[in-house]
């Protein structure tokens, strides 16, 4: 095999292969990259059984032939060649040069016949979306998937397909958080779970411009992304997703609007007195034109009013700071609107087209 790129378009690829590549495994040859020249165009592929990407180099192909090489030597290598081309060769003994200017690196390869390749995955229909869009909802759920394995459900996301709408979901147990959308075209209805390593790799791979458009293929076992140039396949979450519209209300008794980035800021402020890992609460005391904020711990305690519009009951009701902002930042609205019962209850945070849904759990707290 005999291939030729730049030393820029090398660098791209192999950050893309990376994310596919396992940190610890039991069979090291995915540990490595597979170079694929055989068809012509290069491939560099990745697979960590659960995840796999298969992304295409700009460059040329002189010889065909395949080779895989350290994943972790090979990027390590790329990124300390000079800014030129790139002529990467391969013998019958899988010994790889790597010419670049007067430099010259000898690596060991491994057969690409021994690379666990991809699956085959039947492609029937491609529900399109631009990457801007799905970048958008993946950043706008992501946050409140749970980092537990032993409930793996609650690892992934829910992709729920009916007609034209995708709505997309995740809980960790004190929280959800749902995104919805309206789709160009109309679709079979589908329900699958994607696990979360598998969207915050795709959103690191998508360019999350408006105008460019992202693939995807849902299968029974498996969801392909496909972003031009690269391709993501990713094994499902077996097993059935939680009923989460047995969890959302529309009932409440006290609905409060207030202004986005000034609750924000607040919360913001009121965290200088929470230790990473700390459970101390924000208490939100609502009152008829004000909310009064405050949150007391060992390191001093800190109080804010801030102006809000207010229907129902006055409440007073605690959270996880870090779970408001999270919703919070997540909206891009100048006032949102929150929904509340008693200060045992959830509390709703979402606009009337219902584009977004946060729900999150208070906690207890004594005064």
């Amino acid at each position: 095999m005999k291939i030729c790129c730049s030393r820029q378009e090398l660098i791209k690829s192999v950050n893309i292969a990376l994310r596919a590549v396992p940190v610890r495994t039991t069979m090291p040859i995915l540990e490595c990259i597979l170079i694929d020249a055989r068809q012509g165009d290069i491939h560099f592929i990745s697979n960590d059984m659960e995840l796999g990407i298969d992304t295409v180099v700009n460059g040329v192909t002189e010889e065909p032939g395949t080779i895989a090489v350290n994943a972790k030597m090979f990027s390590e290598i790329v990124r300390k060649l000079p800014d030129n081309m790139v002529t990467i060769i391969s013998d019958e003994n899988f010994n790889v040069t790597i010419l670049c200017e007067k430099t010259r690196f000898a690596l060991a390869g491994q057969s690409g016949e021994e690379f666990a390749y991809l699956p085959e995955v039947e492609r029937d229909e491609r529900i399109e979306i631009s990457q801007y869009t799905l970048r958008e909802i993946i950043s706008d759920t992501i946050f409140s998937i749970s980092q537990n394995e032993n409930n793996r459900l609650m690892t992934g996301e829910l992709f729920e397909i009916g007609g034209d709408r995708l709505r997309v979901i995740s809980l960790d147990g004190h929280r959800i958080s749902i995104r919805r959308i309206t789709l160009k075209e109309f679709y079979s209805d589908a329900k699958v779970v994607v696990p979360g390593k598998t969207l915050s790799e795709i959103m690191k791979i998508m360019t999350g411009e408006t105008d460019d458009m992202a693939g995807i293929y849902i299968t029974p076992g498996h969801i392909v992304f496909e972003i031009p140039g690269t391709t993501v396949i990713s094994r499902l979450i077996e097993g059935t997703y939680f009923a989460v519209d047995q969890m959302i209300s529309s009932d409440y008794e006290t609905k409060v609007v207030v202004n986005r980035q000034i609750l924000l800021s607040c919360i913001d402020r009121a965290t200088l007195f929470v230790k990473e890992n700390d459970k101390k609460p924000v208490i939100l005391d609502f009152q008829e034109k004000d909310l009064k904020l405050s949150i007391d711990s060992p390191l001093g305690s800190m109080k804010e009013d801030i102006y809000i519009d207010k229907e129902g009951r006055d409440l007073m009701i605690g959270f996880n700071p870090r779970f408001l902002m999270d919703a919070l930042k997540a909206i891009d609205e100048e006032n949102v609107t929150l929904y509340m019962t008693n200060a045992k209850s959830p509390c709703f945070i979402r606009d009337e087209a219902l584009s977004y849904t946060y729900l999150i759990l208070p906690v207890n707290f004594t005064r």
